[in-house]
């Protein structure tokens, strides 16, 4: 068994992460700040496994005196996705790459480091399909602090196995619905249309279960692995119009509006390959389709439970 210690434990990934840690008979810490008040921790709190730290995880005395008990530390803490970082610039500097950093210097040299960090690193390379070492051209602050994070890491002393996951999808107790295929999903279900710009940008996904399967995986794995950096997603990559039209397939009165007017803030294009990880032994069991299914029935939670949605 080992003895994880996930910072952002209560977030998207962490809670899903933990409750497949658990279900493997692992101890799970979750350090978080509950900034997002939320509760998806609470149905493991009858799990002697489990435990729950609340915290930050720029503060180092705190780290300093839980750290060293732990055989694994994955740090899931973190301003997400471009939007949020541009409105926190000091807190993504602070919590995406200082923390990380004050992280590996208080681990001893024996504990297992899986570092998040995001094919958003590739930034615009739409022409090429991106391995481990293609060039990297972060261009939004939360891809180069990722960058910056890979980069210390790889020339630390200490070893580490760094995960650039594509764009996540699927069911979370702390949902997200601004990710790329959630938030599909949830307008092409509640609404009927998508209004779509920008749709030969191509994209790679992955469901947020074979994440912690990506993470098990690397631990059980991890001497053949560590000091590596790994591409994890789908096999096949998808334009935001081969997205909406996967959709479609489900949806099948959905209607897509192509439209010239609009553009992402996070400008991201490029294709990615993640042999490198599936010869590791490393494969995704979730699909596209599968996802989409899936968020089909949130979107009915979600909207049910809220107020202000004239259902």
């Amino acid at each position: 068994m080992e003895k994880f210690l996930i910072t952002g434990g209560a977030g998207y990934i962490g809670s899903i992460l933990t409750e497949h840690l658990l279900e493997k008979k692992h101890s799970v810490t979750c350090l978080d700040n509950l900034s997002y008040h939320q509760r998806s921790l609470m149905s493991h709190a009858s799990n002697p496994n489990f435990n729950f730290v609340y915290g930050d995880v720029r503060d180092e005395e705190l780290l300093t005196s839980i750290v060293p008990e732990f055989s694994a530390i994955i740090p899931l803490a973190a301003i997400v996705g471009a939007p949020a970082c541009k409105i926190s610039p000091h807190d993504t500097r602070s919590i995406n790459h200082d923390a990380v950093m004050l992280l590996n210097e208080i681990r001893n040299y024996d504990q297992k480091l899986i570092f998040p960090s995001t094919i958003s690193v590739y930034g615009m390379q739409p022409k090429e399909q991106c391995t481990e070492e293609s060039p990297l051209n972060p261009v939004s602050l939360y891809a180069e602090k990722k960058a910056d994070s890979e980069k210390a890491l790889v020339i630390s002393d200490k070893d580490s196995v760094i995960l650039r996951l594509a764009t996540v999808f699927g069911a979370s107790p702390r949902m997200r619905t601004d990710l790329l295929v959630n938030d599909f999903v949830m307008k092409a279900a509640g609404e009927g249309y998508l209004v779509l710009y920008e749709g030969h940008v191509m994209r790679n996904y992955i469901h947020v279960r074979d994440i912690a399967r990506a993470f098990e995986h690397c631990i059980q794995n991890y001497e053949i692995m560590k000091n590596g950096i790994f591409n994890v997603g789908l096999k096949e990559n998808f334009s935001k119009l081969d997205l909406a039209k996967k959709i479609k397939q489900h949806v099948p009165l959905l209607e897509i509006i192509a439209s010239e007017i609009g553009e992402d803030v996070d400008k991201r294009d490029y294709r990615i390959s993640s042999e490198k990880i599936e010869r590791t032994g490393f494969t995704p069991i979730f699909s596209l389709d599968r996802g989409v299914e899936e968020l089909i029935k949130v979107k009915d939670i979600l909207l049910k439970n809220n107020p202000y949605k004239n259902i």
